[in-house]
């Protein structure tokens, strides 16, 4: 979809509005949607929302959407928002979001949704990563509720100079029209999303004085439907400042007319939407210290913190480069450091232009340069089942038995079943101190069949085992393995690592002649897993 931003469509700087955006987002991702799925489809949820760069008058605005995934009735739709500038042809991405959509059929008929075509690494790299983003919203009530039970400990605002959060509060009703809806009825999700963003500019226009400019949306989720010749009533509220940024509250809630009467009303929609504001000189404002004056005000007050943390946690891992330093395992970012350390080791492994270095036997070593990163992969076939390697693979209290260089790991917390983290102590070389490691490994299972195992392996910092005197703590920043299923008997297990300074010294040495230690230990892995296989 591509729109021109007319003056209609901006606000009074003359940047495109965030409401009409939300409505174009949610239209796109919605056609592409009822394009796979072959029936009218709604909004179920959108996931957080960050805007990066702001559209002027006379830009042109793109919006690129692609079902990644179908999950029975549900879909999940990624969202890229570009801006492009008609005279200089500059383009720049605005936004990248994911929607989910549900597949609604006319009457009782139900809807089976046809599995997604995948044609190109992309597309395989996303189907994949989509299942990722689905355990992280259906994990994020839990995150939330750990997390605000540590934020409690705080005190609320005490600040004699600090404004009432109800002097913020906003209420208002939009009627639903036809224009407003489906040709089914139900009011169109984007256009409830740009209803609740100008009244959350309002809510935050009463602190800062100024024109409030919206930067992130925290979860658009819809609990039910509403339709035409509904009353929606919206009421937004300050929850909590953030020196140059503010959150605020929005719940909707919907009415027929005999429920309007009743006042019986039901909860449609919610969402926390966070505003910056610029002064007169393009400088951001500082927001006031807001103070709760209600029990109901102070859970806002705390779930606003802790939906920061959460928020600021995702942001750090998932824009991080990849050479940056372990990130702490914290219950605020649990779930994001899952999900990148499997999408790093996917986007690796996908990555084109790996070159053969060595073939030996059963093993193959295969090194891949992208700027100042080195990497490499060794290719080892294995008579066994790619299901019994995974098993074997996954534990790494076995990796002992095969690989000489490690000395000892531990099971330091067992975060789930498809989630450990353990510490590895390795021996040590020309005299230096005994390297050990805390690592964290994801195994997953395969989506489909010709998709394969995955166990993800990258370093974390935990509280339980800060660094030792007596060891030199080191980090994998990205490795593990990924098994091919060849045949009922036989696959293609695959590891690959991105080069540290620990690791170069091998690579370098296996690559010159001068040792063959990656292949003595592929060999002795290739050895250990058809023996312990022989005996399932």
């Amino acid at each position: 979809m591509c729109r021109t931003v007319l003056p209609a469509d901006s606000g009074p700087r003359g940047e495109l509005g965030a409401g009409p955006l939300l409505r174009w987002m949610d239209a796109a991702a919605c056609l592409a949607a009822e394009k796979h799925a072959g029936v009218s489809c709604v909004t179920a949820s959108m996931d957080d929302i960050q805007f990066e760069e702001a559209a002027r008058v006379g830009q042109i605005i793109a919006i690129r959407t692609k079902v990644n995934r179908e999950f029975q009735t549900l879909m999940e739709v990624g969202i890229k928002v570009t801006v492009q500038d008609v005279l200089t042809n500059a383009e720049k991405i605005v936004s990248v979001a994911y929607a989910t959509y549900e597949a609604k059929p006319v009457g009782a008929e139900k809807i089976e949704l046809k599995p997604i075509e995948l044609q190109s690494e992309e597309d395989h790299l996303e189907y994949f990563l989509a299942l990722e983003r689905s355990i992280i919203r259906m994990g994020y009530l839990e995150v939330f509720q750990k997390v605000i039970q540590e934020s409690n400990s705080e005190d609320p605002c005490e600040d004699k100079d600090a404004v009432s959060a109800e002097h913020t509060h906003v209420q208002s009703t939009e009627l639903v029209l036809p224009p407003h809806a489906n040709h089914h009825g139900n009011t169109f999700g984007g256009q409830i999303m740009a209803w609740m963003q100008t009244v959350a500019s309002i809510s935050a226009s009463r602190l800062c004085r100024s024109r409030p400019i919206l930067k992130a949306v925290n979860r658009f989720r819809f609990w039910g439907p509403s339709f035409v010749g509904d009353r929606l009533v919206f009421n937004a509220i300050v929850n909590n400042t953030f020196h140059s940024s503010v959150e605020v509250g929005v719940r909707v809630e919907a009415y027929s007319c005999g429920e309007w009467i009743q006042e019986q009303p039901r909860h449609i929609c919610s969402a926390f939407l966070t505003f910056s504001a610029l002064d007169d000189r393009g400088e951001p404002l500082t927001f006031p210290r807001v103070r709760p004056t209600t029990q109901v005000g102070v859970r806002r007050y705390f779930g606003a913190i802790a939906r920061r943390r959460i928020l600021l946690s995702s942001k750090c891992i998932l824009s991080a480069k990849e050479d940056k330093p372990s990130d702490a395992w914290e219950t605020s970012n649990q779930a994001y450091l899952n999900y990148k350390n499997v999408a790093a080791l996917t986007l690796l492994a996908g990555k084109p232009g790996w070159g053969i270095t060595k073939t030996l036997d059963d093993v193959k070593i295969w090194t891949h340069k992208e700027g100042d990163v080195l990497s490499f992969k060794v290719e080892m076939q294995v008579k066994v089942p790619s299901h019994v390697a995974f098993s074997l693979l996954s534990d790494f209290r076995l990796c002992q038995r095969w690989d000489r260089h490690y000395l000892a790991c531990e099971v330091l917390q067992d975060v789930s079943e498809r989630e450990k983290i353990y510490h590895v102590i390795s021996g040590p070389t020309a005299g230096r101190q005994p390297k050990d490691f805390v690592i964290l490994v994801s195994q997953r299972e395969p989506c489909q069949p010709q998709m394969p195992y995955t166990v993800a392996v990258r370093s974390v910092t935990h509280r339980a085992m800060p660094p030792r005197p007596e060891y030199s703590r080191s980090e994998i920043l990205c490795a593990g393995f990924q098994i091919h299923s060849t045949s009922s008997s036989c696959c293609t297990v695959c590891y690959f690592n991105q080069v540290t300074s620990g690791v170069m010294p091998y690579l370098t040495a296996n690559l010159t002649g001068s040792s063959k230690s990656i292949e003595d230990t592929a060999l002795d892995c290739i050895k250990f897993l058809e023996l312990e296989g022989s005996k399932c």
